[in-house]
């Protein structure tokens, strides 16, 4: 579930003007929101890669709220930046943390997978970049997910930073790709290229650049047009209901055993190794 800090230098806000905006947080949210003929389109801003800190969680959580009362005909998360979905994770939530955010971070990104797993009406992802890790689980909670063709990578890649994947991250890649794929790529830390995301269901299209991968989300969510709302939504939730019955059992044992990985000294002397890694290489850059 960690992140790639620099997997772009730059991010840029892409609001089309032809949306209506149903809401924004501040001058410079990190969540932006428009109506897009009745669909949702939720476009994650938090520069330069979208890594996932208490705030823009915190924000994503306050905005599906705020998009189930507008009661839309589907929702479609996207990302401003030109070639990251989200980098996952941010590492300097987990560095030298205070007691009190830490859990909060953590509870506070359950609640996001909660939400958008469970979310009552139709739910797309247009993947224009990266997804590793965090970002991958975002896009694995939506029904439909459509990625933007190039050398990007999607997976979650804990076990190659020593990390035991969380039981609710496993049950919503199997759920996604069944058992086998899961354990395979799970295990490996394998961060898939679009053609194998494709090949294996961790993705359902593949589109030629943003726009592209957003009218193709827009096509899923209109077959549902003819279909009652009511019907759609309870059969949703009913298959998706397990896993999320399982997170209510296991959310607070989660909670304890990531609070007691990440705290541990040995743990925090490796992600100190690994950001200053990743300040050699911005260095370098």
């Amino acid at each position: 579930m960690w992140t790639f800090r620099q997997l772009s230098k730059n991010a840029t806000r892409i609001s089309p003007s032809a949306y209506r905006h149903m809401s924004t947080s501040s001058a410079n949210p990190q969540v932006d929101v428009a109506d897009d003929g009745g669909i949702a389109v939720m476009t994650l801003q938090r520069a330069p890669i979208n890594s996932l800190n208490l705030e823009l969680l915190q924000a994503i959580s306050k905005a599906l709220d705020d998009v189930a009362k507008n009661k839309p005909d589907g929702m479609i998360l996207t990302s401003a930046s030109p070639t990251v979905f989200s980098a996952g994770l941010d590492i300097m939530e987990m560095y030298k943390p205070k007691q009190k955010r830490l859990e909060q971070f953590w509870t506070t990104l359950q609640e996001v997978w909660t939400k958008l797993f469970g979310f009552k009406f139709a739910t797309a992802a247009a993947i224009n970049g990266h997804a590793p890790a965090g970002g991958c689980i975002l896009a694995l909670s939506c029904e439909y997910r459509t990625m933007v063709d190039g050398k990007y990578t999607i997976g979650i890649n804990d076990t190659a930073l020593g990390i035991s994947v969380p039981q609710w991250v496993m049950d919503t890649m199997r759920y996604t790709i069944g058992s086998r794929d899961a354990e395979l790529i799970l295990t490996s830390a394998t961060l898939c290229t679009v053609a194998e995301a494709l090949k294996v269901g961790l993705i359902d299209e593949t589109a030629s650049d943003k726009a592209d991968a957003i009218e193709k989300c827009k096509k899923f969510i209109g077959k549902f047009k003819k279909i009652p709302p009511l019907a759609r939504s309870t059969t949703k939730l009913k298959i998706r209901q397990e896993l999320l019955n399982n997170m209510k059992r296991i959310q607070q044992q989660d909670t304890a055993e990531f609070l007691q990985h990440i705290q541990n000294p040995e743990e925090q002397r490796d992600l100190e190794i690994y950001i200053q890694k990743l300040k050699a290489k911005k260095a370098i850059k």
